[in-house]
């Protein structure tokens, strides 16, 4: 079956008072329209056919990709005036499927039964709504059959009273789909052509209509203002944090949870409250990751503690280590077995070597340090010249006194005490103890005398 799917996304989204296009407000850190198009791309389709109007090169430079063909509607007349638009490129033996780029939480899982209605006749997904106000509604025969579907500025009073409605969802081959909307009119309180409006053609022409029901309402919902911009969010977001509670993982608090990219953790994996995790993180087995953090394309290996308040960026931090709380890692850090990086710490394209401590108020750039190695309080290693970025080496098992300034390209040898307050310029032989202090001067009433 060479399935193609059309993805509506052309509407100006004026409630979302905003000049960002509505399909790219992001839902867990990824644009709403990018999430159809990854549902799409799950269920095989030959090609995507995107049809934009409203900040459409805008949507088209950030999305663009392979297999996508953009459709400009230049002027919204409706539903199915839009999906009119990419018909001609689609052949007609190809099943089409519609959807919408302002409807982000659909499943492949539930959109598979409607794909396989859409082969022979014409699938809809319809579910069923507490308060169904705003919605088509599904009209159906004594027996049961589907008949129309009525939008809710064209329903009477028995049909308002509907609650089964309409998610704009549908599959139907090529040919029919297209011979449909050629009879469709926009005689309505719209005045625009409804692909709704298919649904009653089929029926004249005696094709089966499946009515295919979404079990939970909120994978159809729309988005049409920042608070059901928020409640979808909120929905992703708990859907995710039940799926890593079911493999392990304990999360403290789901409701504060925020994933923004994907996971992959290992067992006994404990998670506290208001953390965000963005783009790839791996967690191993047993990580512990304290409150308010920031984890963001980082890998955590088996035995990692991460206290509160600490930010990792493109980090790889392997077993056994600890790091914060208000510990910073930027792109590049890397924390060999053991290693610990304190409060207040901030690591840049840096390797720590195993078992080593940056425990207090430290910047380590650009730097590689051994096993074994400890950095005291207020140590920085000074890596920009103002052109150029240099490193700083400093071999297993050295000791760094507290307020040492390591200005690069530099190196401490192995087993060398640099005593604290030193400014360090020169490289230095292992086993050495380096000094830069200014010789201490006691004046003998010297306050007495200010006073």
């Amino acid at each position: 079956m060479e399935l193609h799917t059309v993805i509506l996304a052309a509407g100006q989204g004026t409630r979302m008072r905003s000049r960002l296009p509505k399909v790219l407000h992001p839902i867990a850190g990824c644009p709403m329209l990018a999430h159809v198009l990854n549902t799409a791309r799950e269920l095989g389709s030959t090609r995507i056919h995107v049809v934009y109007g409203h900040g459409g090169e805008r949507v088209r430079e950030q999305l663009d990709g392979d297999g996508l063909s953009w459709v400009p509607q230049a002027e919204q007349l409706g539903t199915g005036h839009a999906v009119m638009q990419a018909l001609p490129a689609i052949p007609d033996k190809a099943v089409v499927l519609v959807l919408y780029g302002d409807v982000p939480l659909v499943r492949a899982a539930t959109l598979r039964p409607l794909l396989a209605a859409g082969s022979e006749g014409l699938g809809i997904l319809t579910t069923v709504l507490d308060d169904p106000a705003g919605y088509g509604r599904i009209v159906r025969d004594g027996a049961g059959n589907v008949q129309e579907i009525v939008e809710q500025k064209d329903a009477d009073a028995g049909q308002l009273a509907i609650r089964e409605i309409n998610t704009g969802l549908l599959a139907a081959p090529a040919h029919l789909l297209h011979a449909w909307l050629k009879r469709c009119d926009n005689h309505n309180a719209q005045g625009e052509y409804y692909l709704t409006d298919v649904v009653a053609r089929a029926v004249e022409d005696a094709v089966t209509v499946t009515a295919v029901s979404a079990a939970d309402p909120i994978e159809v919902s729309g988005v049409n203002n920042r608070e059901q911009l928020a409640g979808l969010e909120r929905a992703w977001q708990q859907r995710e944090a039940n799926r890593l509670m079911a493999a392990g993982v304990t999360l403290l608090d789901p409701a504060r949870f925020d994933l923004r990219g994907e996971m992959t953790c290992g067992l006994d994996v404990v998670i506290d409250v208001n953390c965000v995790f963005e783009g790839r993180v791996e967690l191993g087995d047993g990580v512990r990751i304290g409150p308010n953090c920031v984890i963001r394309d980082s890998t955590l290996g088996a035995g990692v503690t991460v206290e509160a308040h600490s930010v990792l960026e493109q980090a790889q931090v392997e077993e056994d280590c600890i790091v914060g709380p208000f510990a910073r890692l930027r792109p590049g850090a890397v924390l060999a077995a053991g290693a610990r990086v304190g409060n207040f710490v901030e690591v840049k394209k840096a390797r720590i070597g195993a078992g080593s401590k940056v425990n207090h108020l430290s910047y380590i750039g650009d730097a590689e340090l051994g096993a074994g190695v400890n950095i005291g309080a207020g140590t920085i290693t000074c890596n920009y010249d103002g052109v150029n970025k240099h490193r700083t080496i400093i071999e297993d098992g050295a000791f760094i006194g507290s307020d040492t300034q390591l200005v690069a390209p530099v190196t401490v040898g192995r087993n060398s005490v640099v005593g604290a307050g030193t400014t360090v310029t020169r490289d230095s032989e292992p086993d050495s103890l380096v000094v830069s202090r200014v010789p201490q001067k006691n004046i003998p009433g010297w306050s007495r005398r200010r006073r």
